[in-house]
């Protein structure tokens, strides 16, 4: 919590002064009423004098008055603290998971971060609020009482030091059991964040498998734990109150007794009486909210603690420090490869298996590159370090003949577009989606793009066009429609380098021929015109999305099983082969250089669009 302060309370020093300053003045005149009415007690009530009654009366209104507004000035501080703070923290946290590279994401998970970046801010708000309204009332005045009290008459101060350390006592027996469960209630948090994603996001998956009472009792265990969790804190909170209280009471009662009996005898007035009855109170109310204080500090605590692991969390990518790198000249391209791997290796943590093992391999400037193999082999995981989502754990990845860690993120970025996987677009419209490589993209430059992704017709059908809205995650498109976007949002700004992560499984072939036929024919383009050619890698499943590429790497758990030629790798690669006859029709497997197909080859149902279209 401190080091929250310390970071982000600089700017409201002066608020965090002045409020409690406002409230020490009131807690001065909280002490000095309960001396005004024991005045009027003996001078006004005891005497049958009016006149001292009004006057003590009007004293004590006027106190009232200058109090309240002191307190509106403390509130008016601790809500300009609380909240700029609270603001301030979001910002910096929003800021710097952004910053993190994947591998720190995935440590973290995403419902964890949306939980610190929410519940837990939220924590730290309401203690630094109540830090400036409440932190010096309550112990100031539990000290000012007890030594106003103590002067008014030391033998009844003897109760003051019997009652103090029995509250003292049970607020440390129910702290000290209370604070390990408040870390793990925010740890619960997290896991009921999850499951609510996961079931939110995953609603059509569910519905389909009728999942929906499953997902219903893990969300209810989730809760039902979380809740469990509470209950005890709460159970071990509600002893505070009660026990407190009956021992304030108790206390009360003997200052009565004890009191009442120097009153008869003449060592003490009933105003005094009074007034330190009405210090015992005080001293005894503030401790039961310094505890409650005590309560909430220590989840702000806890939160603050998750707030700061992120926040000190160093992203393991960063350019610091790193020059922009010159691109290669259009007239002398040859020499310089595009893209090439150098034995690179990567593992998703210490003493992990590589997904990436030893991959060497190297691509010229306008050729494309196919990636292929098995569910897991680590298709997407090789194209991820190429724009240093993440970072080779062993081996190098350079781009246009520069070390992809010598580049500057922002340059290396713009040079490589990246289409992922998953569709993923946010709520706006089509225009603020496809802009967010480059913002000043003319509209000619949008639709340019939304024809090479072949997205331009359903677009031109809509009656706003460019401006139509987009809704969050692009629910109002079919799944062909969201990844044609992202590809044309990839295409906008002219990248030198286009990567597309298995991007064109939702379209039929058709539409995936002439995606790639666009995108060769960008690439023609670009040499002619005197610019750097467009040089493509696609990640696929199919065969034929990859067949006509310049170089197609085959990896199997990682490793490179093949590299070379559609052709070269079917003679060569059994694990290519495998996939090509389990995808390709007899009379494409027939056609294969060399090729023997066996009597028992499966064969695929012949597609819809030509066989030089898929």
């Amino acid at each position: 919590m401190i080091e929250l302060l310390r970071r982000f309370g600089g700017k409201f020093r002066r608020y965090m002064v002045i409020g409690p300053a406002c409230k020490l003045i009131e807690v001065i005149f909280d002490l000095l009423t309960p001396l005004v009415i024991a005045q009027m007690i003996d001078k006004g009530i005891g005497s049958h004098d009016v006149n001292a009654v009004i006057h003590y009366g009007m004293v004590l209104g006027a106190m009232a008055v200058i109090g309240i507004s002191f307190t509106l000035v403390c509130q008016k501080m601790a809500a300009l603290t609380s909240q700029g703070m609270g603001t301030d923290i979001r910002g910096a946290l929003y800021q710097h998971i952004n910053k993190l590279s994947y591998a720190e994401l995935d440590r973290f998970g995403t419902p964890s971060l949306i939980t610190r970046i929410t519940n837990d801010v939220n924590q730290v708000q309401l203690a630094v609020a109540l830090g400036v309204r409440m932190l010096i009332r309550w112990p100031f005045l539990a000290v000012g009482s007890m030594v106003a009290a103590l002067a008014i008459d030391l033998k009844l101060g003897i109760i003051f030091l019997i009652c103090t350390p029995a509250i003292g006592l049970v607020f440390w027996f129910v702290m000290a059991r209370c604070i390990p469960y408040y870390k793990q209630l925010q740890a619960k948090l997290d896991c009921i964040a999850l499951i609510c994603r996961e079931g939110l996001s995953g609603a059509r998956v569910v519905r389909a498998f009728v999942r929906e009472d499953h997902e219903r009792e893990r969300f209810a265990q989730a809760a039902d734990d979380q809740a469990n969790t509470a209950i005890v804190v709460g159970k071990l909170s509600s002893i505070l109150n009660p026990v407190t209280f009956l021992v304030m009471n108790l206390g009360v009662c003997a200052i009565l007794w004890v009191g009442g009996i120097q009153v008869n005898v003449l060592e003490l007035t009933q105003g005094q009486v009074m007034a330190f009855v009405n210090y015992m109170t005080q001293t005894l109310t503030s401790i039961v909210y310094v505890a409650n204080l005590v309560v909430v500090f220590t989840k702000a605590s806890a939160s603050a603690s998750r707030i700061n692991e992120v926040l000190n969390c160093v992203p393991s990518i960063t350019d610091e420090g790193n020059q922009p790198v010159a691109l290669p000249e259009p007239g002398n391209v040859a020499p310089v490869p595009a893209l090439s791997f150098d034995h690179a290796s990567f593992s998703f943590g210490v003493g992990a298996a590589n997904a990436v093992s030893d991959v060497t391999l190297e691509l010229p400037l306008g050729k494309t590159l196919g990636i292929i193999g098995g569910t897991g082999s680590g298709k997407s995981t090789l194209v991820s370090l190429i724009p240093r989502l993440y970072d080779a754990s062993a081996g190098s990845v350079s781009v246009m003949g520069a070390d992809v860690r010598a580049w500057p993120l922002d340059q290396l970025r713009h040079v490589v577009a990246t289409v992922p996987q998953r569709a993923s677009l946010v709520s706006g419209t089509i225009r603020s989606n496809l802009t967010w490589r480059d913002e000043s993209a003319t509209d000619d430059e949008l639709w340019a793009a939304l024809d090479m992704a072949q997205a331009s017709e359903f677009v031109r059908n809509k009656p706003q066009g460019l401006d139509a809205p987009v809704e969050a995650g692009g629910k109002n498109f079919s799944g062909g429609q969201r990844q044609r976007l992202t590809i044309a949002r990839a295409l906008v700004g002219s990248p030198q380098i286009l990567i597309m992560d298995d991007s064109a499984s939702a379209l039929d072939f058709k539409t995936d021929a002439a995606l790639r036929h666009a995108i060769r024919e960008r690439s023609v383009r670009g040499a002619a015109e005197g610019g750097l050619p467009l040089t493509t890698v696609i990640v696929s499943q199919r065969v034929s999305t990859v067949r006509d590429a310049d170089m197609i790497c085959v990896l199997d758990h990682g490793s490179v099983a093949g590299l070379g030629t559609h052709d070269e790798l079917y003679a060569s690669c059994q694990l290519y082969r495998e996939i090509c006859q389990s995808q390709l029709r007899r009379e494409e497997l027939e056609g294969q250089q060399g090729s023997t197909v066996p009597a028992s080859a499966p064969t695929a149902p012949a597609p819809t669009c030509s066989k030089e279209g898929c």
